[in-house]
């Protein structure tokens, strides 16, 4: 028990230091986005409503992954996304944050399309960027985004914002901002071709 509360409080701690550079650097809104991290059968998130700069243990609520649980009611809105995710991709850990340029671009793109990166680091490293569509925290949302991120690195939900996962918080946060760099790039390449 000693050994899980360690892991636990090391994982609290990984998610208020990826939480904190997101906001830091404009890749979301300090109450929006959530961050997760398997542990086992079992995953920590963020509460509902939780400034991602001011996450602490109280912030982070462990739930079940197979199975629904009593504590996804005071549990990101997105838990069944994550849950989702987990369930169809190997992700450990999962960031989504609500990074302006791909949300731009995802609206440019439409849902059921790819964002192609001009970037040769995006084109690289991402490959083409699904457009995924789906309420927030539905399990339409829940299906589309488990099955584009069994292909790719990261996604984008239409007029919502970018799903990252990775072996670690520190991968899928890398992740995060390629995604939101190469947008950003592919918006300001394209604005400055329309002005030629």
């Amino acid at each position: 028990m000693a050994f899980f509360l360690y892991i636990s409080h090391k994982m609290w701690q990984e998610m208020a230091k990826y939480g904190r550079k997101l906001v830091e650097h404009g890749l979301v809104e300090s109450n929006f986005g959530n961050i997760s991290v398997r542990a086992g059968d079992k995953m920590l998130i963020t509460r509902s409503g939780t400034a991602l700069d001011e996450i602490t243990d109280d912030n982070v609520v462990e739930v079940e992954i197979q199975d629904t649980s009593s504590l996804d009611i005071i549990a990101s809105s997105e838990t069944v996304v994550h849950r989702e995710i987990y369930r169809q991709t190997s992700a450990l850990a999962i960031i989504h944050a609500h990074c302006p340029y791909a949300v731009v671009e995802s609206l440019l793109a439409g849902t059921g399309e790819v964002i192609v990166p001009v970037d040769s680091e995006g084109q690289y490293f991402l490959g083409n960027i699904p457009v995924v569509g789906g309420g927030i925290g539905s399990p339409e949302l829940a299906e589309n985004l488990a099955d584009a991120l069994s292909k790719h690195k990261g996604a984008v939900v239409y007029s919502h914002g970018t799903f990252a996962p990775g072996r670690t918080l520190g991968e899928a946060y890398i992740v995060t901002t390629q995604l939101e760099h190469s947008c950003r790039v592919k918006y300001l390449y394209e604005l400055a071709a329309i002005k030629k």
